[in-house]
């Protein structure tokens, strides 16, 4: 098997041995790292509560971050043209799974919500699969149709004709959140694209004035937004969660209570270990903590921009796609998970990357992290070297070889 894989180069099998982005990798295995610590410490009263053992839910989750490797490794050693080539298969199977999921009998319901598809002891979230399949699928699109997407509103708008019917599915679970993100980061690209500005201005009025729709037309959305202007208002109600996570952010200060001591994790704060481990990780971490996070998670973002801009210059346009499309998916998460926790955006379920208790989420970030690790290798290697010698330049200067444009 060895001996297959050495013949086929890749960032794990090459002459130069293990050949790997190092800072982007330690950024993410930083944050894995992290993340085991908060889960341990978050969920330990929950998980003494409802199952006898105060690991319970960090055992799953090593579990998660063991196959979250073994995906990535995996991941690893697919070339960025397979995934251009399966992108069509990628989208018809996310559209399939987002279909499946609201089915009842496949469909499971949690917090009154289809999001899953049970399998055994494990939950699989289509949605997750869906926001990084409909970015490989753009990423070929844009790649192949550049100068359709600048110059004509037909091929300006064809891409909405796919992900207007996935955010529409999204909706029905309901999953506001990853259709927020999913749809940012599909705009994003499509501006990085070379949309023109007036076509672009007109996207993002239009996107603005679908959330507005979509928040009057439910109610529980409607009291979110309004909640999220006072919750001290109804801290016993509907403020509930973001007061206490307020309050872990007043008692954490500015070095924290120490690992493990926590109090709001003591029942106080729902969800203290998926959508609010940020709020536990500033209260025993402190400001510096959650800063030095903050800091984290921005270093790893850039980085994957800047994947991007290498292989723009290596003239891999897919893969700059991509890398730029999963940067602005982890950089959303984020900034809204981030945003909710300190009461700057409207309390709404969605993961942290790298650190929040949830298989699906966890594996398919650490499968993402692999493919642009991926990219940033297949942008340094030069396919005619069969020596597989390299050297990156800074991307900023020259131009491509054969003088070719880029629709930015």
């Amino acid at each position: 098997m060895l001996a297959f894989l050495r013949r086929h180069p890749s960032p794990l099998f090459n002459r130069h041995g293990i050949d790997i982005d190092f800072p982007m990798l330690a950024g993410c295995l930083a944050l894995l790292g992290l993340g085991l610590v908060m889960i341990a410490s978050a969920s330990s009263e929950i998980a003494a509560a409802n199952t006898g053992s105060t690991l319970y839910y960090l055992v799953r989750h090593l579990v998660y971050v063991l196959l979250g490797l073994i995906a990535a490794g995996l991941t690893l050693l697919v070339p960025v043209s397979t995934w251009m080539r399966l992108s069509g298969p990628l989208l018809l199977a996310a559209v399939l799974l987002l279909i499946m999921v609201l089915v009842p009998g496949i469909g499971r319901e949690v917090n009154g919500s289809m999001r899953w598809i049970g399998f055994g002891l494990f939950n699989i979230q289509p949605s997750e699969l869906a926001k990084i399949f409909v970015i490989i699928y753009l990423a070929s699109y844009l790649a192949r149709r550049q100068s359709e997407v600048r110059d004509q509103w037909w091929g300006f708008l064809k891409p909405f004709l796919i992900l207007l019917p996935m955010a529409f599915l999204l909706l029905m679970e309901p999953d506001f959140g990853a259709t927020v993100v999913m749809m940012g980061a599909a705009v994003a690209m499509l501006f990085l694209g070379g949309v023109g500005l007036f076509r672009f201005g007109l996207l993002v009025v239009l996107a603005v004035l679908a959330v507005y729709v979509l928040v009057q037309t439910q109610q529980y959305r409607m009291q979110r937004l309004i909640t999220f202007t006072d919750p001290w208002a109804d801290q016993y109600g509907a403020g509930y969660q973001l007061t206490q996570a307020l309050i872990a952010f007043g008692r954490g200060e500015w070095l924290g209570l120490g690992l493990g001591n926590s109090v709001q994790k003591q029942f106080f704060l729902p969800e203290a270990h998926t959508d609010f481990v940020f709020s536990v990780l500033a209260e025993e971490l402190g400001a510096i903590g959650a800063l030095a996070t903050v800091a984290l998670f921005a270093f790893i973002g850039i980085r994957a921009l800047f994947i991007g801009l290498w292989a723009e210059k290596a003239r891999n346009f897919f893969g700059a796609y991509v890398a730029w499309g999963m940067s602005f998916l982890w950089l959303g998460q984020f900034l809204i998970n981030v945003g909710v926790n300190v009461g700057l955006l409207p309390t709404k379920g969605l993961t942290l990357p790298f650190l929040s208790y949830g298989g699906s989420s966890l594996v398919v970030t650490c499968a993402s992290m692999a493919i642009l690790l991926r990219i940033e290798w297949e942008s340094r290697i030069d396919p005619a070297d069969k020596k597989n010698r390299f050297e990156k330049e800074d991307p900023t200067n020259g131009s491509f070889a054969d003088g070719a444009t880029h629709g930015r």
